[in-house]
């Protein structure tokens, strides 16, 4: 990798690889050196050296996306590396700015950027110790409450009360460190360290905490908003939510699964859906919206075509879509936009066959992301898949497990997919030849890891070895058989195992009380 560094890089690496030394001159810097130095320490993952040239930043901002991306002096983009030792190092050093004795004078920095930080599954830190999105909500509220407490109790030089920084970062809560980030919101006026929520991310909480912390955040920042796991939100909620408060910059919106359910729909359900679609349609800036496991069926139109502005990434995997939804989908104004596309959990051969193809052709010049999964496209539907694939030559990512292919139509397809240019990454499910006779799709979950591994390894390495001669290498195929890795459930699953736990034991409770009472 050397021959991606400039010699300046190279210089830089070896000033902060002498932490001693490198923290006893940083005074003697050139400010402009200091995101250079800052990028060097990262790589090396000096923490104290990041610590101090936080701690001394003379420039009037900090974002972590680009000082880690690629830069003249080295190409390699660092953003992905959520290194524990360095992001400690740099939030403390965030804290130990304000807490600095020197002339408030030399203090020019108004606004720290943490947002271009991505989470991602494989790290290469040294010291393989990550800090997810949870844990960086969790250290920077606790370090906006500790400043607190430390101001109001030291003899601080008056200068640090007019220490005044917007901390821009993508907040992720839960039930269990909801407190925390509830007292730095509450006091963010009387903190030098002004936490500014960009992208809020909510699991694991009940409506009346969602409601009052999201309100906390000021809404009128958010441009990303998650709701998701075990978060109890239905449509009257929904409505609620878009009537009390107003989203103006809002670009990307998740639901939780069964938000919407037109099953049990009555006059006030059409009505209450009626009036989200015109709350949605006044979000401006709302181009992202996925609403998997809802369930739509006829309605898509009604939800969508009150948005003045087309989406570009839509999620409604299994959401129950009926013919007329597709049709609409298809011809509005948003298939010429989309760049990801979910339409997973629907049977799309046979459903809706043509209008799937006008779909995809309408969308084919800028589409990047495309999810299938579970979708039954079987061995007689490839050559109708690959004709609707063709135009997509932005293709990146395609996702595909979960369908009913053999092995022959997996490679008849692969060798299609080596035509597509831009593809990064694929998704391919188990072949249906290497299940056991009788295999009934989609596959339950107890079911799914009962095929024949040395087949399936076997399948692969020739699928690897179709890209390998087509000279693209540079594509990532993969079997996930539990899904896509997410790094936020990732990070949460003790405390998501914890609340399955916890219900499983409420609902044995409820059930043994009411075999009592009946016996």
């Amino acid at each position: 990798q050397d021959n991606m560094k400039s010699l300046r890089f190279i210089s830089a690496e070896a000033f902060v690889s002498n932490a001693e030394f490198a923290r006893k001159t940083l005074g003697a810097v050139a400010h402009d050196l200091f995101p250079l130095l800052f990028k060097a320490s990262y790589l090396l993952e000096q923490g104290e050296v990041i610590h101090d040239l936080v701690e001394n930043w003379p420039l009037f901002d900090f974002n972590m996306g680009k000082l880690l991306g690629a830069t003249l002096d080295y190409e390699e983009d660092l953003s992905h590396r959520t290194c524990s030792v360095c992001l400690e190092s740099c939030l403390t050093g965030l804290r130990d700015y304000v807490l600095n004795q020197s002339s408030p004078y030399m203090k020019k920095l108004k606004v720290v950027d943490l947002t271009g930080i991505k989470d991602v599954e494989v790290q290469f830190c040294k010291c393989k110790k990550t800090m997810g999105r949870w844990a960086r909500t969790q250290l920077l509220a606790k370090l906006c409450s500790d400043l607190l407490v430390y101001l109001q109790q030291a003899q601080c030089n008056p200068g640090t009360f007019e220490v005044s920084i917007n901390v821009l970062i993508d907040l992720f809560v839960t039930e269990w460190n909801y407190e925390l980030v509830v007292q730095a919101l509450l006091k963010k006026c009387s903190c030098p360290l002004k936490i500014c929520c960009v992208a809020f991310r909510s699991d694991n909480l009940t409506l009346q905490k969602f409601f009052y912390i999201i309100k906390l955040t000021d809404p009128s920042l958010l441009r990303k908003l998650e709701i998701v796991h075990n978060v109890h939100l239905e449509m009257e909620h929904l409505e609620m939510l878009f009537n009390r408060i107003h989203f103006p910059l809002l670009m990307s919106l998740t639901l939780p699964a069964r938000t919407f359910n037109v099953r049990r729909f009555t006059a006030t359900d059409e009505q209450t859906l009626t009036n989200i679609g015109k709350k949605m349609g006044e979000m401006t800036q709302l181009t992202e919206l996925s609403m998997s496991f809802s369930i739509l069926t006829g309605r898509i139109q009604k939800l969508l075509s009150p948005l003045k502005t087309p989406l570009k990434m839509l999620d409604v995997s299994n959401c129950s879509l009926n013919h007329a939804d597709m049709a609409f989908l298809a011809n509005s104004f948003h298939a010429n936009h989309l760049e990801a596309l979910d339409l997973s959990g629907h049977n799309i051969p046979e459903l809706y066959p043509s209008t799937f193809f006008k779909l995809l052709s309408h969308c084919s010049s800028v589409l990047r992301s495309l999810t299938l999964e579970d979708c039954n496209i079987q061995d007689t539907h490839v050559n109708m898949l690959i004709l609707s694939l063709s135009p997509c030559q932005k293709l990146q990512e395609f996702k595909f497990i979960g369908n009913p292919l053999s092995s022959q139509a997996l490679k008849h397809l692969f060798t299609f997919l080596c035509e597509l240019p831009m593809l990064k990454n694929v998704e391919f499910p188990v072949p249906r030849d290497c299940y056991p006779i009788g295999i009934t799709y989609p596959i339950d979950d107890a079911s799914v890891c009962t095929f024949d591994h040395q087949k399936y390894e076997r399948v692969a390495e020739e699928l690897n070895f179709i890209l390998l001669q087509a000279n693209r290498d540079d594509v990532k195929a993969s079997t996930p058989l539990f899904g896509s890795y997410d790094a936020a459930v990732q990070e949460t699953n003790n405390e998501l195992g914890a609340y399955l736990i916890k219900s499983f034991k409420e609902t044995l409770e409820k059930f043994t009380s009411s075999f009592n009472k009946m016996s």
